[in-house]
């Protein structure tokens, strides 16, 4: 009898690293065939381009599978059984698959899947890995509950109110059997303690936690936990569940866009341009690429908050078109029209 494949499901918060992490973990494969399903949210492809442009050869491209068309908990039984079945029926199957979940994604729904006769024969869940945010988390941004921003903010006394950015971050944590840590590099010791006080309180008794900058972690704490996480959901209930029955959920409370850009003559006056339009309309997260004049490699941009990076992370290929296209994400509803004339001064900028 042929042995279960094991599945790493990784998720987190919006810009919380997850990407960076699985980039580190392909790189550090040690000769294991890793078959990579991402979630994307929005329409255009970032994560699965980033993740292609490593050049490792565990970033082969028929090995990764992207979910583009909905978050992956409310696309179980139309999207995800099947691609996983395909997955299942290829005659060099993986020696691991990894899931890359949206940042949007409440993590029940997907490892309930794992339950169903079609899944639960061939694969077992070796363990569930939430990225958090240690930056985010210290400035009061998508904090697990009020009293943790009332701690690293010392501002207001809202204990009663809990937004659904905070619900969403709970339901993740509650999930785990790892919980990480990242860009701890970026918080000062105190904050840092003060932060994991706080996700220790809404995680489960026994799960892990560390800490990491960068997505680095060692891939022998990632994969091989062996849990069987599948047999285990007991206390993994998300607020949607322990309040509904199990209902169905819908993401009303986000939305995204994705536009293209063109004139864009300078990396410096493009990345003014995104700060500024985040800051003015509360953008939660943005991401994309960039074609810059006289560049032959793309620029990819990614920004949590007002907080925006950029890199080249592979050339141009040959008759790839060459265009400046982002995704923005934010609650609902984002004032489309106005975020995307903000974007747009950087053509009128230039003309």
């Amino acid at each position: 009898m042929t042995a279960k494949i094991p599945v790493t499901v990784i998720t987190g918060f919006l810009g919380a690293g997850k990407t960076t992490l699985v980039r580190h973990l392909l790189a550090h494969a040690n000769g294991k065939r890793i078959a990579l399903i991402i979630n994307e949210f929005g329409e255009l492809g970032v994560d699965k381009d980033i993740l292609a442009g490593c050049g490792d050869e565990t970033c082969r491209e028929e090995d990764m599978i992207e979910l583009a068309n909905g978050c992956i908990c409310c696309t179980v039984a139309d999207e995800f059984i099947p691609t996983m079945q395909a997955l299942l029926a290829r005659p060099d199957r993986p020696d691991h698959i990894v899931i890359e979940t949206s940042g949007l994604a409440l993590p029940q729904p997907l490892l309930r899947a794992f339950n169903w006769p079609e899944i639960k024969a061939e694969v077992t869940i070796d363990g569930v890995v939430t990225v958090a945010d240690a930056a985010a988390l210290a400035e009061g941004r998508f904090a697990n509950d009020e009293a943790a921003v009332d701690a690293l903010r010392s501002a207001d006394d809202m204990l009663d109110h809990e937004t659904p950015l905070g619900e969403l971050f709970e339901d993740q944590l509650i999930a785990a059997d790892l919980v990480i840590l990242n860009k701890a590099d970026l918080v000062s010791d105190a904050d840092l303690a003060t932060v994991e006080k706080h996700l220790r309180a809404e995680m489960r008794p026994g799960t892990g936690l560390v800490r990491a900058r960068n997505g680095h972690v060692d891939v022998a704490a990632l994969l091989g936990m062996g849990l069987s996480t599948e047999d285990n959901l007991a206390g993994r209930d998300s607020h949607h569940e322990l309040e509904h029955g199990g209902e169905a959920h819908e993401h009303d409370d986000f939305d995204s866009f994705s536009l293209r850009l063109d004139g864009v003559t300078s990396k410096e006056h493009l990345l003014a341009t995104i700060e500024a339009t985040i800051r003015a309309h509360d953008v939660l997260r943005l991401k994309g690429f960039a074609a810059l004049p006289g560049a032959a490699a793309r620029l990819a941009i990614q920004a949590v908050g007002p907080r925006v990076s950029a890199y080249f992370d592979r050339p141009w290929k040959d008759g790839e078109m060459r265009e400046t296209a982002l995704v923005v994400i934010g609650e609902s509803p984002l004032d489309r029209e106005a975020i995307a004339a903000s974007l747009r001064q950087v053509a009128r900028a230039a003309a």
